[in-house]
C-alpha cells in the first residue's frame, strides 16, 4: 500500500503543476489579451476598421498610417519632451524627500516622532480629490498655472512611499548604526554608504512606479494647465481627440496609446526583476 501511495505522489505533483500552468497561462491571456487588441486596432485602417460587423482577431493588410497621424495631428514631441521633464524633475525631488524623510523616521531620535508619524499616516485617510481641490487653490493663488513648478510641486511628496522605505530602513539592524556612530560616521555618510545600498532595491521600486505614476498622470495635469506648450503625453491624447484626427478615428487612437505606453513597457521588463525584488524585500527581514 505504502508503495502504490509513493508511485502517486510524482504523478498527483505532475497534475498539479499541470494544472497550475494552465490557470496561469489562461490569466496571462486575459491580462495581454487588451494590449494585444490594442496593437491589432492600431495597424488596421480606418476603413476596414469600420466595415468590420464582426470584430476580426488578425489582419492580412497591417498599414502604418494610423501612427503617422498619431505623429502629426499633434505635436507630440513636444508633449513627449514636456512628460520627460515633468517624470524626471519629479521622481527626482520626490526620491530626496522620501529617502530623507524615511532616514529621520526611521533613524534619527527626536520628540514626538512616533505622534507625527501617525499624524504623516492618517494623511493617506483624506481623499484625493479633497487634497486635488486645496493644491488647485495654492497653485492658483502662487499663479504658478502653465507653469512647470505648477506641476510638479504637488507630487514630490508621497505618504505611502516615505512609508514603504521607512519600513524598509527600519529592518537594517540597530548594530550597524551604533558601529557607524562609534566610528565617527556621520548620519549623512551612513545613510548614503550604507542604508541606500542595502535598501537599493526598494529605492529603484518606488522610482519606477513613480515614473509610472508621472507618466500616467492625466487629471492634475488637465486641471492646471490650459496652455498647450505644457500639455503632456496623456492630455496629448485628449487633444488629438478634439483638435487631431477626430473622435471616430479609433485606429489612429490605439496608434497613439500604442506610442505613448511603448517607454513604461521597456522600462517595466528592463526593471522588472529590480521591481520584484523591492516587493519582495518588504516583507523580509534583512
Amino acid at each position: 500500500m505504502t508503495k502504490q501511495n509513493n508511485s502517486l505522489k510524482p504523478a498527483r505533483r505532475t497534475a498539479g503543476k499541470v494544472a497550475v500552468y494552465f490557470w496561469l497561462t489562461v490569466w496571462a491571456l486575459v491580462v495581454l489579451f487588451p494590449f494585444y487588441w490594442m496593437l491589432l486596432t492600431s495597424v488596421k485602417s480606418y476603413g476596414a476598421y469600420n466595415s468590420e460587423y464582426i470584430p476580426a482577431f488578425f489582419t492580412l493588410s497591417p498599414t502604418t498610417e494610423n501612427y503617422v497621424s498619431a505623429v502629426t495631428s499633434v505635436p507630440l514631441g513636444r508633449y513627449f519632451a514636456n512628460t520627460l521633464i515633468f517624470t524626471a524633475v519629479t521622481t527626482a525631488v520626490m526620491l530626496i524627500v522620501t529617502i530623507f524623510a524615511a532616514f529621520a523616521f526611521s533613524r534619527l531620535n527626536f520628540r514626538f516622532k512616533n505622534a507625527l508619524f501617525i499624524l504623516f499616516l492618517a494623511l493617506m485617510m483624506i481623499p484625493g480629490e479633497l487634497v486635488m481641490v486645496t493644491n488647485f487653490v495654492t497653485i492658483t493663488t502662487l499663479d504658478m498655472r502653465n507653469t512647470f513648478p505648477g506641476l510638479i510641486l504637488p507630487s514630490v511628496a508621497s505618504v505611502f512611499y516615505i512609508y514603504l522605505l521607512k519600513e524598509n530602513f527600519s529592518q537594517v539592524p540597530d548594530n550597524l548604526y551604533y558601529a557607524a556612530k562609534v566610528d565617527g560616521t556621520s548620519d549623512f555618510k551612513y545613510l548614503f554608504k550604507v542604508m541606500i545600498p542595502i535598501c537599493r532595491p526598494t529605492i529603484i521600486t518606488i522610482m519606477i512606479l513613480k515614473v509610472i505614476e508621472c507618466w500616467n498622470s492625466f487629471v492634475w495635469p488637465r486641471l492646471i494647465t490650459d496652455d498647450a506648450n505644457y500639455f503632456l503625453v496623456s492630455n496629448g491624447i485628449q487633444e488629438m481627440r478634439e483638435n487631431g484626427f477626430g473622435r471616430d478615428n479609433i485606429p489612429a487612437m490605439m496608434a497613439a496609446v500604442v506610442i505613448i505606453s511603448a517607454p513604461l513597457i521597456v522600462l517595466f521588463l528592463v526593471f522588472r526583476k529590480k521591481i520584484m525584488a523591492g516587493v519582495l524585500r518588504g516583507g523580509t527581514k534583512i
